[in-house]
């Protein structure tokens, strides 16, 4: 019998991205441990450290009960936008009404999609940091939108440079994405800079979406772009447990903004998913009543150390960076004499056996930059150390 000839081609939108570079570098990574090369990564952002035994312990009790497994609405539970709303007041002095100004999310990602559905039609523009995370470059192509990069630049602390932005071509731009403090660079959040966000969306109707998962590692203080009068007509804000609270997998996070924009998201999140498991729901409420103790001891005395060793790594490999930073990552400059980035991180990987990340994935700004993670163990970080400086 002659078999059927098939010539099935995928979505053209799927040209426009390719696989996800931790996902496609990581399957080497795996064949490379499976040959027993022992690789350590130090490559992505994903706490090794457990929430709190509160949270944890409220997951399991919650878990147990025979109610708690049918659909869940979602907006959220009553209980998790009121946790939400609290954990904006104490941290940032923000008031948010938990019945409308918040929507529990399964992570930002997840936001980023269900934004720019809501905010952009395919062909109308979004601004995106270069450098900045690549989710909100891919996504925004999947959709159909028109990329505009905005620089940020190290002699300008990585913050935006406003005459150069409103030099733009601003016609057709809806979105603008931001992130403070900054993946990947470690710059701080401003509030001037959140000042200035404010009102360059208010001038030119764009909405800012700042992304804020790591005002709680390293940082000296908590700053959101709410806390600017005025901002929650025209920005919405991210947050997300995955680094604050050492919840990576959890997959809990949220957005803040006005009612209206609230309502138009959960019209497409809506129609796409239900809300998260309801023991999950109760166990991230438990965890957005952390102590400052917690806080501390669990995140950032860790993240300080690990951060010691890799200022180490950094000069073993003659890279330079600046002690400032804050966040889950130290980001450097890689000396003159290479050609480029990857002759240095494939250097690590193969003779070194650690795994780094090349800046270049971040945008053309990052393509003479390194960026090193402090999720790894201490004793791991000083492995990585010894075995550099062994290559180096």
């Amino acid at each position: 019998m002659q078999e059927n000839s098939y010539n099935i081609q995928s979505a053209q939108r799927l040209q426009s991205v390719s696989e996800y570079y931790f996902s496609r570098k990581g399957k080497e990574v795996a064949r490379l441990n499976a040959e027993g090369k022992d690789i350590i990564s130090l490559a992505i952002g994903s706490p090794d450290m457990p929430p709190s035994p509160e949270t944890i312990e409220t997951l399991c009790t919650e878990a147990r009960k025979p109610n708690a497994h049918g659909y869940q609405p979602t907006t959220g539970i009553p209980e998790l936008r009121q946790a939400m709303a609290g954990f904006y007041k104490r941290w940032f002095n923000v008031d948010l009404d938990p019945k409308t100004e918040i929507q529990p999310l399964i992570g930002s990602k997840e936001g980023i999609l269900h934004t720019t559905l809501a905010f952009v039609n395919p062909g109308e523009k979004v601004l995106v940091p270069n450098p900045g995370y690549p989710t909100y470059t891919s996504l925004s192509k999947l959709l159909g939108c028109t990329i505009v990069n905005y620089n940020l630049r190290p002699d300008n602390g990585w913050q935006p440079d406003f005459d150069e932005l409103e030099a733009m071509n601003l016609d057709g731009v809806r979105l603008m994405w931001c992130n403070y403090p900054n993946m990947p660079t470690g710059a701080p959040a401003c509030r001037q800079t959140y000042e200035r966000l404010v009102d360059f969306a208010r001038r030119h109707n764009i909405v800012v979406v700042n992304d804020n998962p790591y005002s709680f590692i390293l940082g000296k203080e908590h700053l959101s772009i709410l806390q600017v009068p005025g901002a929650k007509d025209c920005c919405i804000e991210f947050n997300s447990m995955s680094k604050s609270h050492n919840m990576p997998g959890w997959r809990v996070g949220m957005l803040a903004t006005n009612a209206t924009f609230v309502s138009w998201i959960l019209k497409v999140k809506s129609n796409i998913d239900s809300g998260t498991f309801r023991a999950m729901q109760l166990a991230a409420a438990q965890a957005y009543q952390n102590s400052d103790e917690w806080h501390t001891e669990a995140n950032v005395n860790v993240y300080a150390r690990r951060r010691k060793l890799a200022g180490e790594i950094m000069d073993a490999l003659h890279c330079h960076y600046d002690p400032s930073q804050v966040g889950m990552f130290l980001w450097g400059r890689i000396p003159d004499t290479y050609a480029d980035v990857e002759d240095l991180t494939e250097k690590v990987l193969h003779e070194a056996r650690v795994f780094i990340t090349p800046g270049f994935i971040f945008g053309s700004n990052g393509k003479r930059y390194i960026r090193i993670s402090l999720c790894a163990k201490e004793e791991k970080l000083a492995e990585a150390l010894t075995r550099i400086k062994q290559v180096f």
